[in-house]
């Protein structure tokens, strides 16, 4: 670059403007007069509300001593004048809250104001509802009063939704920053709405302030700083910024009532309380400045909501009806709040109060506008509306139009009746209702003569073919096509629509309207992987449409149990595919039966005890027994076929008819075989047993992994796990393919404990007839344990839904949560176990259920959860009472439970005897003469009969459990 050049370069640069160093929060210590200039500066930068910030951040940044400590932070100089800076530009700021909120999140601005809670001379110690605000000095009063103010806002602004923001890839590591300060608003919530009846009172009791306050200024504060408030300049009433009673009262009035109205939610009489406060301020407006364009939304909401306008009586109705049709062209009211006004009158319409639907249907209307304006969906309750539309609701609809006025403004409400009034001619059968419609000044004025003579041609079609369709329908393929209607709306009504013939009648309308795949309208329509490819090759694409969502609506509805909306669905789809694949046909027929055997299955789970009809058994075996080699298959169908038959015990089917070659190809039946033969030979001498062995053989293999060393793809060795068998566990998550027969349960059940509990006899599970299973296992570690113990608990817990009655699967459930350490769980079911055996504990619990490892166990859970008053009443229950047990319980000191309230229950002479002893020695004179008074019962004399003392200890044994159920149940 040439001399001359580089001259002209530096000139261009020199004569541009430079930027400003953003300046330091530490500038502001080292220069007192700094702050004053930066926030009178046109655009300071940094801004007054990240000032505050830094200059708090800094502030109560903790310290750290000389043996490495962290140390709150301290009280010194620098600390103090940092405090100071940040009330100071909140002061500029002239404490308004609107800005505060706005730019401080919760915390921040809790630490300032409590901060100027302290300077302002706040009493600490004393509850600001105590304070009398009319003896205070005034800056002290209007601390108290923003401090409050900002706290009742805060509540409210808490209540509205906020869109979350998802931290970016270079957010991620201030993640734990985020969480530390979501938790640190939750908890300075919590605070505050537990003293918001407080701040309440203490803004009610401003209310009663008549002359104005006054609000510490930047000078006020450099006087604090200064100390020199010992003149007591500060604290006169000239000092600071002058409120007027007037503005002080606007924002408190204003405030309260958005306290109200937010508790309105619960509280209906708050809002005749919140719209009282709204009127004072709406009154005070006129001598101050504009509060908040918000006055007028939450004004017109608290007419509503308390019954200003929603009486009885029409004009008021009308009223709502008016101001919906002015806010279409304002917007004020959220469109939620509109809807929930809507749903309150219908409430009302279904409780039977007359004289309210055609206030619904006009309000309808007024929504049904608002919703074109904003672009949203028109909602199904107005399309319903469409379906049948009277002349009156279709003058109001023009009536909404023609006052949406001629204004720049309001021609969107206008124009939002007009798209509202087009999709009305569209739908509309009336021929004669639609010209008139059509020849109405707001219609003639917006439509083009083009566009109004095609909308005409559209509905003279739509009057033929309503003819057309009003012939009978022989057949459901012979369906024909009615008038289009806009495509969102039919794909509305097709995802809603469960008749088979009107989801038909909507494909052939939208494949008049566009050429695009309809079923993937809702992502939610889902049909098996095992057919997805024969259905999306069906070549005709409204038949493919047509049977892809006939099939996965069928579907849906059997997951919800509508067998009738699902067989409906499923036999017009059987109807349709016949007429072109053989291969569909089997498929459908296939679903159906699925469909039979799951609607009988759901009448039997509800207390149903009749049996299947001969028809379905039969239709169940022919399943079971078909070889259609390209038909697509379920597993699924195969297994609850499987699992029905074993419902209803057909076990001679299952051990004697199958053909061979069937239960060598299919292992789920295989399975059933096997489980059948094993609960014919229940119970049986053990020579009999060799088909519980093989079926034991078989789940070890299927519960079995083996463990292999593989290469990967980058050359290391890795380990991974390979199972060796075909069959798997049957899923954690899912049981519709277990059976729900007793006896076959209890098999699964019984097999699968031995199993887990094979090699660790310390936390044994026990169930019946664990005897037939082998008591060993030749290669114990290529068990899947965490597997088997998944299933063991979801076998368990399935079995308990189908009979929670039943003391052998509780028992079995209450060792599952002791093995696992869930000791209040476990006695909870032991209890259970107990109860429903003896009729609550009305009868002797039968020695064969509480039997000395369950009661051991019982007292162990006692034990772990402190309760040792409760281990010594449970150690009278074995059958060599545990004294050693029972004695070191009673000399904790920190027991759980309700200690000496027990003692009644005792009834070993030599545990009461100890008690005693035991409480002497502590000096503990009340609980000694409660052990004595128990000792002193007759009932439990030695020199009784044996019934005597029999009868007593088991009256005391009835008494015991009765209440421990009352606290585990």
């Amino acid at each position: 670059m040439s001399a001359e050049a580089a001259d002209r370069v530096a000139a261009v640069i020199s004569s541009r403007p430079s930027t400003p160093l953003q300046v330091s929060w530490f500038e502001f210590l080292l220069d007192g007069s700094l702050l004053e200039k930066h926030l009178q500066s046109p655009n300071p930068d940094p801004p007054p509300v990240q000032l505050i910030i830094q200059f708090l951040e800094q502030a109560s940044k903790p310290s750290v001593n000389e043996q490495n400590q962290v140390q709150p932070p301290a009280d010194n100089r620098r600390n103090r004048t940092l405090k100071l800076l940040a009330l100071k530009v909140a002061a500029h700021m002239k404490w308004d809250l609107d800005s505060l909120e706005k730019g401080l999140s919760i915390p921040v601005l809790n630490m300032l104001l409590n901060e100027l809670l302290c300077v302002s001379k706040v009493p600490a110690g004393v509850k600001h509802v105590d304070l009398d605000l009319s003896t205070l000095p005034p800056t002290t009063a209007m601390a108290v009063i923003i401090y409050n103010r900002w706290a009742i806002r805060t509540i409210v602004l808490s209540s509205f939704p906020e869109k979350q923001t998802k931290p970016g890839p270079h957010q991620m590591n201030m993640l734990n920053l985020v969480q530390q300060e979501k938790e640190m608003t939750e908890n300075i919530l919590s605070v505050l709405k537990e003293q918001a009846a407080d701040s309440i009172s203490v803004l009610e009791g401003a209310l009663r302030l008549n002359k104005g306050s006054y609000v510490h200024t930047v000078r006020t504060l450099d006087l604090l700083g200064s100390d020199a408030a010992a003149n007591g300049e500060t604290e006169s009433s000239t000092a600071g910024l002058r409120i007027s009673g007037e503005e002080l009262h606007c924002q408190v009035h204003y405030d309260l009532g958005g306290i109200f109205f937010q508790q309105g939610c619960t509280e209906q009489p708050a809002y005749e309380k919140a719209r009282e406060h709204f009127r004072t301020t709406k009154e005070l407006l006129k001598k101050v400045p504009d509060l908040t364009e918000r006055l007028a939304g939450y004004w017109n909401a608290c007419k509503a909501l308390t019954g200003a306008w929603m009486t009885c009586a029409t004009f008021s109705l009308q009223a709502v009806v008016e101001e919906f049709i002015k806010d279409n062209a304002s917007r004020c009211f959220p469109a939620h709040f509109r809807r929930s006004v809507l749903r309150e009158l219908l409430y009302r319409v279904q409780q039977g109060e007359p004289g309210l639907d055609e206030v619904c249907h006009q309000l309808c209307v007024c929504n049904a506008v608002r919703d074109a304006l904003e672009g949203e969906v028109l909602s199904v309750r107005f399309q319903q509306l469409l379906l049948r539309p009277s002349k009156a609701m279709v003058d109001f609809l023009l009536e909404v139009g023609r006052r949406g006025g001629r204004s720049e403004s309001c021609r969107t409400v206008t124009a939002g009746a007009f798209l509202c009034c087009r999709t009305l001619c569209e739908n509309l059968e009336d021929l004669s209702l639609a010209l008139s419609m059509t020849s109405h000044p707001l219609l003639v004025e917006l439509l083009r003569d083009e566009d109004r003579k095609l909308l005409m041609e559209q509905m003279r079609k739509r009057s033929a073919t309503v003819n057309l369709s009003a012939k009978p329908l022989p057949s459901f393929y012979d369906i024909p096509a009615s008038a289009s209607v806009n495509i969102g709306q039919l794909e509305q009504q097709l995802i809603l629509s469960l008749e088979p013939r009107r989801i038909r009648q909507i494909l052939i309308e939208l494949h008049g309207m566009a050429e695009r795949p309809f079923w993937r309208v809702n992502s939610k329509w889902e049909v098996p992987p095992d057919y997805i490819n024969v259905v999306l090759a069906i070549k005709d694409s409204l038949t493919k449409d047509l049977v892809y969502i006939l099939m996965a609506k069928g579907l849906h509805c059997i997951s919800i149990k509508d067998f009738g909306h699902a067989r409906q669905l499923f036999s017009a789809c059987l109807e349709l595919v016949t007429e072109f694949s053989p291969k569909l046909r089997q498929v459908m027929l296939n679903e159906l039966l699925l469909l039979d055997v799951r609607a009988h299955e759901t009448t039997a789970a509800e207390g149903s005890k009749e049996r299947p009809p001969p028809d379905l058994v039969s239709r169940v075996r022919g399943y079971l027994e078909m070889r259609i080699h390209d038909v697509p298959l379920r597993q699924v169908i195969g297994e609850e076929c499987v699992a029905f038959m074993l419902n209803w015990r057909e076990n001679d089917y299952l051990t004697l008819q199958v053909p061979p070659s069937l239960v060598m190809n299919n292992p789920y039946i295989k399975l059933g075989q096997l489980l059948a033969s094993t609960c014919k030979e229940l119970p049986g001498p053990k020579e009999s047993r060799r088909t519980a062995k093989e079926l034991w053989d078989v789940v070890v293999q299927v519960c079995s992994v083996s463990v292999q060393h593989k290469r990967s793809s980058d050359g290391r060795l890795g380990l991974i796990r390979q199972r060796e068998s075909s069959l798997g566990i049957m899923p954690s998550n899912s049981f519709s393919s277990v059976p729900q027969e007793p006896l076959v349960l209890t098999t699964l059940i019984s097999l699968f404990v031995r199993l887990h509990s094979i090699d660790d006899i310390v936390n044994e599970v026990t169930a019946e007839h664990l005897s037939i299973w082998p008591s060993s296992l030749p290669n114990i570690q290529a068990v899947d344990v965490e597997a088997v113990a998944v299933t063991v608990k979801e076998l368990v817990t399935y079995a308990l839904t189908l009979n929670p009655n039943s003391q052998s699967w509780l028992v079995t459930q209450a060792d599952i949560y002791f093995v696992t350490n869930q000791y209040s769980a476990a006695l909870s079911f032991y209890l259970q176990a107990g109860a429903v055996c003896s009729d609550f504990f009305t009868k002797p619990v039968p020695p064969d259920v509480y039997t000395d490892q369950v009661l051991k166990r019982m007292i162990k859970c006692c034990s772990m959860m402190n309760c040792h008053t409760q281990v010594a009443v449970l150690c009278q229950f074995l059958r060599e009472v545990d004294y050693m047990t029972a004695f070191k319980a009673l000399q904790e000191q920190n027991s759980h439970d309700a200690m000496d309230s027990f003692y009644d229950y005792i009834w070993d002479v030599t545990i009461l005897e100890y008690l005693t002893h035991i409480h002497h020695k502590r000096g503990e004179m009340e609980k000694r003469q409660i052990a004595v008074k128990a000792i002193g019962q007759t009932e439990l004399n030695s020199s009784n009969p044996e019934e005597v003392l029999q009868l007593a200890a088991q009256k005391r044994k009835k008494r015991f459990l009765q209440a421990m159920a009352k606290l585990y149940f």
